[in-house]
């Protein structure tokens, strides 16, 4: 895994003033000359650079951050701007020089080392060749911790299932658990059928080279009783109600709940607040053979309670409650699911928006708030208790796919809470991590969702 980096205090950088726009014109640093700028056509819009001429090339740039939002609380179009500064100043150190009084300084720093993230394992792909020196008042070490989940998060998702397969994932949560003294233990292949049927049955048909595994770690030390589980769906092919190929495209990114929760996992170990995290992966592969499971079946889950699958193409949920059942017999203060779930939830919010459910009020709002102030935006949503019979089929306990398609991220949510009985609080995420189109510091592909929520909001949630 790259490592965030800033640039060292020391590396002899140049002087860049970040330009707020004022309702006659840009508001110009005390004691900047600006009539080049002026004469550039400067207008400090997001994102635009005016590099500063001085003895034998560029002595300083200008930065323009528009103006401040208002209200206050209003999103900004573009949630990392300077990240746009990383992409487009000459190589070398830059520090800040001047800031505008309402400027995120933690934000925009953190935006620039995302910027700096490149997937090259297997193409070269230069990163930016502008650095930033880390700016006086923020957290140092936060930031390249938080950007250091990001990063690691990304690498899970982007990487092909060819190379990422149950077993890989595995791999990863080892690597992680060795950086950071965490103990894993796995069950995998024909051992699932004992006690976890239903991770059993959505992977089963992969084959025994890319078998069906719980990966269970455990992060040593006194602390919040505070369990994450991620969806581990390392290809989605839809089982026997198999997607359309175009469908499949980027199912590689069906383990995004994983990889957001391990990338949490080494944010928190960095920062020295792992101290008795447990992280539960159940990672398969939904694959299509003589032995996939069946429309029609009814699967007993590690609670006890039976599922008929309506859809093999909802199988994350299946391997999610019987991951979540395990968590929930330990009485977890706090129960964290995260997942690429649904595509009900994207047809709602979109890819930018994941919405999460959560029947404590004070911890959703802990989350919220969050996520607003560090520029992770999440949405809650209900679990809404008169749709709990959509979920209700006449031969089993549960339906994993109700017929009609109406509120269908509610009725995921719904499910899942039925095996969360026993937790504290249970919040659940349904993510898409996966960026579309190219944003600042948002390269396309792989991406982090609600993992800084649920970092800043953890001291008052458990």
């Amino acid at each position: 895994m790259t490592e965030p980096e800033f640039a060292p205090a020391d590396a002899g950088s140049r002087p860049l003033w970040l330009v707020a726009q004022g309702d006659d014109g840009p508001l110009w640093p005390e004691g900047v000359e600006c009539a080049f700028a002026k004469a550039s056509g400067f207008a400090a819009k997001p994102g635009q650079i005016c590099l500063l001429p001085g003895e034998g090339g560029v002595a300083g740039a200008l930065f323009g951050v528009g103006k401040p939002a208002t209200p206050a609380d209003r999103p900004a179009r573009e949630r990392f701007t300077l990240a746009r500064a990383a992409e487009g100043l000459p190589e070398g150190a830059w520090h800040l020089a001047g800031v505008p009084d309402s400027y995120n300084l933690a934000h925009g720093a953190l935006g620039w080392l995302f910027a700096q993230y490149r997937f090259d394992r297997y193409k070269k792909a230069e990163p930016p060749r502008a650095r930033l020196v880390c700016p006086a008042g923020v957290d140092r070490e936060a930031l390249l911790a938080m950007a250091a989940g990001e990063y690691l998060a990304r690498d899970l998702i982007n990487t092909p299932a060819s190379d990422m397969g149950p077993a890989d994932l595995e791999a990863a949560a080892r690597d992680l658990a060795a950086r950071h003294g965490a103990s894993v233990e796995v069950i995998s292949g024909e051992a699932l059928a004992e006690n976890f049927l239903m991770i059993h049955a959505v992977g089963r048909a992969a084959g025994p080279g890319r078998a069906p595994r719980l990966i269970d770690l455990r992060f040593p030390g006194d602390g919040p009783a505070v369990t994450l589980v991620g969806k581990g769906v390392c290809f989605d092919t839809g089982g026997l109600d198999i997607k359309p190929s175009a469908s499949m495209l980027i199912m590689k990114k069906d383990m995004g709940g994983a990889a957001n929760v391990l990338g949490l996992a080494e944010t928190l170990a960095r920062l020295g607040r792992a101290g008795g995290l447990r992280v539960l992966v159940p990672a398969v592969e939904n694959a299509v053979s003589g032995d996939s499971f069946r429309p029609g079946d009814v699967l007993t889950s590690r609670k006890g309670l039976t599922v008929e699958v309506n859809n093999t193409d909802a199988e994350g949920r299946l391997i999610l409650a019987d991951a979540l059942a395990y968590a929930a017999e330990e009485g977890p203060r706090l129960l964290v699911s995260m997942a690429t779930l649904t595509g009900a939830a994207r047809v709602a919010l979109g890819p930018d928006l994941p919405p999460f459910f959560c029947d404590d009020d004070a911890v959703a709002e802990a989350l919220y708030q969050a996520g607003r102030d560090h520029a992770d935006p999440i949405w809650r949503m209900p679990f809404w208790e008169p749709y709990e019979a959509m979920i209700e089929p006449a031969i089993a306990d549960l339906d994993n796919a109700p017929s009609g398609g109406f509120a269908g991220a509610i009725t995921a949510a719904l499910f899942l809470r039925r095996f969360a009985e026993g937790a504290g609080a249970y919040v659940h995420f349904d993510i898409y991590g996966w960026q579309p189109s190219a944003a600042p510091g948002r390269p396309k592909g792989g991406v982090g969702q609600g993992m800084r929520a649920i970092l800043h909001a953890l001291p008052r949630m458990a």
